[in-house]
C-alpha cells in the first residue's frame, strides 16, 4: 500500500470514528429527552385520568374536601384564549404582511422586528406585570379583560414572526405574474401571497394558541381567579392554569386530583393543536 493510500485510509477511519461518536451522542441526547418526556406524559395520563370524571367538566371548583369540578375554569380558559387569539391574530398577521410585503428594510420594519424579538424572548411574567401596571392597578380591579390583553400580547409576536417568514417563502414569480396582469398591491397580497402562505400562517396561529393555553404567570397578575361561575369579563375569572397552580400547591387530596385532571385536559388540548399544526404544515409541502 502506497503512502497516499495509507493516508487516505487513516483519514477515512478517523472520519468514521468521528461519525460514530457523533451519532452515538445524538442518539443519547435524543433518548435522554424522550425518556423525560415519556415519564411526564405517563404521569400526566395516570394521575389525570384518576381525577377525571363527568363532574370534572360539569361542576364548579369546590371548597377543600368537597366534591366538585373545573367547569368554571375550563370555561374561563376557553373564553380568554379565544378572545386573546381574536385580538392578537389580526394585529400579528397585518404586521407580518407589512414587514414582508411593504417595508422589508425600512427603519420602521427594523424597529418592529427588534421589538418583536424582545417580546418573543421576554418571560410571560413580564407581560403580566406590564398589564397589571397599566390596566389592573389603574382600574383597581382584576378582570378577564386584563387577562385577555396579557395573552394577546403573547400571541402577537408569534404570529408576526410566522406570518413574515411564511410570506417570504412565497416565490417572487407569483407576485411578478400578478403585477404583470395589472393587479393592485392589496389584491396581490390578499389573493396571491397570503393565500399561498395560508397553511403556514394558520400553523403559527395554532402554535400561539398552544402557548397561551398553559400560561399561568400573566393570569395571576391580571384575571386572578374566581371560585364561582362568571360570564362577566370585567370581573376576576377562573382559568385552568391558575386553578392547577392553586390546587396542586394545596394539601387537600380532592384539589390535587382536580389539578392533575386539569393538567391532563391542557396537555390533551395542546397536543391536539400541535398535531393539527403539523398536519397543516405537511399539507403545505
Amino acid at each position: 500500500m502506497s503512502a497516499t493510500d495509507a493516508a487516505r485510509l487513516r483519514r477515512y477511519n478517523s472520519r468514521k470514528r468521528t461519525n460514530m461518536v457523533a451519532t452515538a451522542l445524538s442518539l443519547a441526547a435524543m433518548s435522554f429527552g424522550l425518556f423525560w418526556l415519556g415519564w411526564i406524559l405517563w404521569e400526566t395520563l395516570r394521575l389525570g385520568l384518576d381525577g377525571l370524571n363527568w363532574a370534572t367538566v360539569t361542576q364548579m371548583t369546590p371548597p377543600p374536601n368537597e366534591a366538585g369540578g373545573l367547569a368554571n375554569a375550563i370555561y374561563g380558559s376557553f373564553i380568554m384564549v379565544l378572545l386573546a387569539t381574536c385580538v392578537g391574530t389580526p394585529v400579528g398577521i397585518l404586521a407580518g404582511i407589512y414587514l414582508a410585503e411593504f417595508d422589508a428594510k425600512g427603519w420602521l420594519a427594523q424597529a418592529t422586528r427588534f421589538v418583536n424579538d424582545i417580546l418573543l424572548s421576554a418571560p410571560s411574567i413580564v407581560v403580566g406585570l406590564f398589564i397589571y401596571t397599566v390596566v389592573v392597578a389603574k382600574f383597581k380591579s382584576f378582570s378577564a379583560y386584563a387577562g385577555i390583553l396579557a395573552l394577546a400580547l403573547i400571541v402577537i409576536p408569534v404570529v408576526i414572526r410566522t406570518t413574515e417568514n411564511m410570506l417570504l417563502l412565497v416565490p417572487a414569480g407569483l407576485r411578478e405574474a400578478a403585477y404583470a396582469l395589472g393587479s393592485p398591491k392589496w389584491k396581490v397580497v390578499l389573493l396571491i401571497t397570503l393565500k399561498a402562505a395560508r397553511a403556514g400562517v394558520i400553523t403559527g396561529v395554532l402554535l400561539a394558541v398552544a402557548r397561551i393555553s398553559g400560561e399561568t404567570a400573566p393570569l395571576l397578575f391580571t384575571a386572578l381567579s374566581n371560585q364561582f361561575w362568571t360570564t362577566s369579563l370585567s370581573e376576576p375569572m377562573a382559568t385552568l392554569p391558575v386553578t392547577i397552580f392553586k390546587f396542586a400547591m394545596s394539601p387537600y387530596e380532592n384539589w390535587q386530583k382536580l389539578a392533575w385532571a386539569g393538567v391532563f385536559l391542557i396537555t390533551l388540548a395542546v397536543l391536539a393543536l400541535n398535531i393539527l399544526a403539523r398536519v397543516l404544515t405537511r399539507q403545505k409541502h
